[in-house]
């Protein structure tokens, strides 16, 4: 082979010697960059351990959460499970006060044996259902010569009565009650108020004070 020949054939395995090694180079940065981004991104033992730690604390947590809402929930059902019936069944109160009305208004049983007696069974019923009532928490509302509480009342209608302060209930419509610490219904009621004469001789007596 002559000297010619042999140089193209030089200059073509140079050059595959320097593709190879450009090639080598890439490859070795390539392999050095991905194990400093591994070791950048790698989490320790340590680390690990603090995430298990943080996330069995929040596991925890809502499970202490749910548990207390659950128990609420089981107590509110225990306690005033029976909310509705209670409601419904003071119907039959309701009814047994009307019966009574009826019966005292009745112009042929005023003044007899018969509306008597019928009248004693009667309360004797009401007491009994009471007294169920109160053994189950669920308690009248004592609101006669108190004060009008819109919590616990409900103002009917106003009824003049110079004895009274404005705002005593001087009449129970219809009574309320309370299953433990919550309003069963409220009491129908009607509440003093001083008597128009009355509020026009003091608004003149007042007047009069200015006057003079």
């Amino acid at each position: 082979m002559d000297k010619e020949q042999q140089k193209p054939l030089d200059d073509k395995i140079s050059n595959k010697n320097l593709e190879d090694k450009s090639t080598e180079d890439i490859e070795n940065k390539t392999d050095s960059e991905t194990k400093e981004k591994n070791q950048e991104t790698e989490i320790t033992p340590e680390d690990k351990i603090k995430e298990l730690e943080d996330k069995l604390a929040r596991t925890f947590a809502e499970m202490e959460n749910q548990r207390r809402r659950f128990e609420k929930e089981k107590e509110d059902a225990f306690e005033y499970g029976g909310y509705s019936f209670a409601k419904e069944a003071l119907n039959l109160i309701d009814n047994l006060e009307r019966s009574k009305q009826v019966l005292e208004n009745d112009d042929k049983l005023k003044n007899t044996d018969a509306l008597k007696k019928t009248l004693e069974h009667l309360d004797i019923i009401n007491k009994d259902l009471i007294s169920i009532f109160s053994k189950n928490n669920i308690k009248p509302i004592e609101c006669l010569s108190k004060k009008l509480d819109p919590n616990f009342h409900q103002a009917m209608i106003e009824i003049e009565d110079d004895q009274k302060e404005p705002g005593t209930i001087v009449q129970e419509i219809q009574k309320g009650f309370t299953i433990k610490d919550r309003l069963l219904r409220p009491s129908l009621v009607g509440v003093s108020k001083k008597t128009k004469d009355n509020n026009e001789e003091s608004a003149e007596n007042m007047e009069n004070k200015e006057n003079n």
